[in-house]
């Protein structure tokens, strides 16, 4: 099975990125590639900007990450209630894409995580109503709040036994029933 992990985030040290990563090493036997953003920087989209360039190659790049991969793993952080700057963007400029949807039907796990009691309830929220509409085939959703207390950053995994217990059910679930569609 062919992975792509996505931490919806430019930030080097981001909670999301090491969330996802943790994440990412609970299938097994599975090819992994944990995604950077910084790479796929692009111009703020502007419709303008599209008529006069096109869709930039950092979109379609991204794209084919997408198409290449039997799962993806999402973990957005939160900014002011909703996506980070960086991560809309690339989603904006994937979107203008012809003949596709944004995420192309790939099942997904989609998770946030943040300092705070909340675990980026508000990013999943919208990315939960969102990302339907552009090909997201959401299998499963995960929240992991106070993430300073609940993730030893040294081990790089989840501390807290019944968040770390439920993620992995989740993953239980999904890695059924990607055995299931193999077949």
């Amino acid at each position: 099975m062919k992975i792509l992990a996505i931490a919806g985030t430019n930030s080097e040290t981001s909670m999301n990125k090491q969330l996802v990563a943790y994440a990412s090493t609970l299938f097994e036997n599975a090819d992994v590639e944990v995604v950077d953003l910084n790479p796929f920087e692009m111009p703020i989209y502007k419709h303008e900007r599209e008529l006069a360039g096109g869709v930039p190659q950092e979109a379609k790049d991204f794209a084919t990450k997408i198409d290449g991969a039997d799962l993806l793993l999402v973990s957005l952080p939160e900014h002011n209630g909703t996506y980070s700057t960086a991560f809309k963007n690339v989603f904006d400029w994937v979107s203008r894409i012809k003949n596709r949807t944004v995420w192309n039907e790939t099942p997904m796990l989609l998770m946030a995580t943040a300092p705070g009691a909340r675990g980026g309830a508000g990013v999943l929220e919208a990315a939960t109503k969102r990302f339907p509409f552009h090909g997201g085939n959401i299998i499963e959703s995960f929240s992991l709040p106070f993430f300073n207390d609940n993730f030893d950053k040294a081990a790089q995994k989840i501390s807290n036994e019944e968040k770390d217990s439920e993620l992995k059910e989740k993953v239980r679930k999904i890695s059924a029933i990607e055995i299931i569609l193999e077949k």
